[in-house]
């Protein structure tokens, strides 16, 4: 006999790292509807993204497929609608579904498996970030220069976006009261991606706390991190623009609690808390000041680690699971609770299934980047207390996650950690060759700038850094600006 078939709300916010969030463990910021949410559901206290940047992580999100599987690398390599996304085995079943704010896919007109798309974000002219795939050399970034420029308290369009949003999902949220049949909707809001600029009265909540980042810059950096960080400038970040810009993070994420709040509220009034299962999540995390970095585009645990959250029928109360997850367990979640079958080939398992289970610390995670400042594929591997990060054409990185949490000692060249190394090593083997998918991802990259006139054009015409809401056009930074 079937289950009864239920509502699926899924909510996905931009740059959020778990690590700014009560139900984390952050004592200082206030989250309290996340926060609620979490006490009647389950927390993933080890979930990650697949790719630490908005497209390709979205794609995988989508797809449940790795990014090197179905070919999304950057920003310029949107989803288009193949591999198939949950949404068109949701439609195939006869389900509605819908979306409702960012997507960060090619267009609107794409079957991307979405009965509707309601003010959706994609990429930039159905193009996107033409400059990120430009890797040998790696140019620079001007644009990242406003990120310490443009914070404080204040009003971009981006919160006047996520405040339609959240209106908008209400709406129709509330437009379900009557209805007999199961729907799904994905609801994604911005906040808390850059400009770190906060409404006041969620900037204000912060602003006598002092907050600053723990974590100095690593000397010496390894190469990898060094060359990103010669790409994307950030070196005009003063102590006092620091602070400000951790201050208006924390009142963004505020921010987008509060809205979060009103779409659960919506929910409740409705009596639909019993039969509806809602996931919270985030497209990648944030690198909150750490180590001098901010924005995503690496593999600490601030810009990979995502929060996951999931509450409603079939999911344990109260629980905090600590197998670690990832972006691509949500495709196969969402078909679950549809009972629908999944394909045997997608990489990723129920949160259902794993939310009723003992916790299996050594389950394997994986995360690639081959995105804007990379000199080479980056690749790593979560399993038990270790996290292995590899390199092409440069020395690995090892973590030990159960002593040293906030990553602060790299082990990769020490001789004693040389067999925990090769062990994960293999295991990222196991799921594709480094050296072949960064050059997959080069060649893939070349023949886009090739479309858009060639690397000396391109570099010329400089990045854009956010891609705006509707209606919104982007500024570039270029070598001339």
């Amino acid at each position: 006999m079937q289950k009864k078939l239920t509502n699926q709300l899924i909510i996905m916010t931009d740059e959020h790292t778990r690590k700014v969030l009560r139900c984390y463990g952050n004592t200082i910021v206030k989250t309290p509807n996340l926060d609620q949410l979490a006490k009647r559901g389950t927390v993933f206290s080890n979930a990650y993204c697949n790719v630490p940047i908005c497209v390709p992580s979205r794609a995988s999100f989508a797809t449940g497929q790795y990014a090197h599987t179905s070919g999304h690398w950057d920003n310029a390599t949107p989803y288009t609608g193949k591999p198939e996304s949950w949404g068109h085995a949701l439609q195939r079943s006869g389900i509605q579904v819908g979306s409702i704010g960012k997507l960060h896919y090619r267009n609107s007109e794409d079957a991307v498996g979405f009965d509707f798309q309601t003010l959706p974000i994609h990429v930039v002219n159905g193009v996107g970030d033409v400059l990120g795939c430009v890797r040998e050399p790696l140019p620079r970034r001007w644009k990242a220069l406003s990120m310490a420029e443009d914070i404080g308290p204040g009003e971009t369009n981006y919160n006047i976006y996520d405040r339609q949003v959240a209106s908008e999902a209400v709406k129709w949220i509330k437009g379900k009261a009557t209805s007999t049949k199961p729907w799904t909707l994905f609801v994604s809001l911005v906040a808390p991606h850059f400009p770190l600029i906060a409404p006041t009265e969620f900037y204000e909540v912060y602003e006598n706390m002092k907050l600053m980042p723990s974590k100095p810059k690593p000397k010496p950096e390894h190469p990898w991190l060094e060359a990103m960080r010669n790409c994307q400038l950030m070196d005009n970040f003063t102590p006092e623009k620091t602070r400000i810009a951790l201050t208006s993070y924390y009142g963004l994420v505020s921010f987008i609690d509060d809205l979060i709040g009103k779409i659960l509220a919506a929910v409740k009034s409705l009596e639909l808390e019993d039969s509806t299962q809602i996931i919270y999540t985030s497209d990648h995390g944030d690198n909150i000041g750490e180590r001098d970095l901010w924005g995503k585009s690496n593999f600490y645990e601030e810009s990979v680690g995502i929060p996951l959250i999931m509450a409603g029928p079939d999911i344990p109360v109260g629980k905090v699971c600590q197998t670690p997850v990832s972006l691509i367990d949500i495709y196969p979640t969402i078909l679950d609770t549809a009972n629908l079958s999944v394909e045997s080939r997608k990489p990723g398992r129920s949160l259902t299934k794993i939310a009723n289970e003992q916790d299996d610390n050594d389950r394997v995670i994986f995360s690639e980047y081959h995105a804007m400042g990379s000199k080479s594929g980056g690749f790593m591997i979560r399993k038990g207390r270790w996290k292995y990060v590899h390199y092409v054409g440069m020395r690995p990185q090892l973590f030990d996650l159960g002593s040293d949490p906030e990553e602060m000692s790299d082990l990769g060249e020490k001789q004693e950690f040389a067999d925990v190394t090769q062990n994960l090593e293999a295991e990222l083997r196991l799921i594709c060759n480094p050296e072949t998918v960064d050059k997959n991802a080069k060649l893939d990259q070349m023949e886009i700038i090739e479309l858009n006139g060639g690397a000396k054009a391109v570099v010329k015409k400089g990045g854009f850094g956010a891609t705006p809401p509707p209606g919104v056009n982007p500024k570039y930074a270029s070598t001339e600006s």
